[in-house]
């Protein structure tokens, strides 16, 4: 599949002169743009390159760190975390947790549950650590 590098170039000029940023917290679960990215990097899809992220850390109104989120489940996998978000099953994708501008986030979707949460933060130390 061929990247649509220039296209996200375009919409990635139009985000940095937003000034807007908007109301998010932990546990959120926003649409995201999060544009076309190198090799095995996860991508945006469609018009304007969103995909479900997980906010896990807030640190200001601008930037935090999020999880993409993906409808292929891939159950018994060290990298993913499967559960339900809005009666469909998604897989956070472990180890593309990365820092973001908070100006990517488009449109919340919800939040995800605390116990979940929780469960998902620890899927992360122990990825990392």
């Amino acid at each position: 599949m061929k990247k649509d590098f220039d296209g996200w170039n375009e919409a990635k000029k139009n985000l940095q002169e937003n000034t807007h940023y908007p109301l998010f917290k932990e546990r959120d679960v926003w649409w995201c743009r999060l544009g076309v990215n190198l090799g095995d990097e996860e991508d945006g899809k469609g018009e304007f390159f969103n995909r479900p992220v997980l906010v896990l850390r807030k640190f200001n109104k601008r930037v935090f760190i999020g999880v993409p989120l993906s409808s292929k489940i891939k159950d018994n996998n060290y990298f993913y975390f499967t559960f339900a978000f809005q009666r469909r099953k998604q897989s956070v994708i472990l180890p593309q947790i990365r820092l973001m501008d908070s100006r990517r986030l488009s449109d919340k979707m919800g939040s995800v549950s605390k116990e979940e949460f929780l469960i998902i933060k620890e899927k992360v130390k122990n990825l990392i650590f």
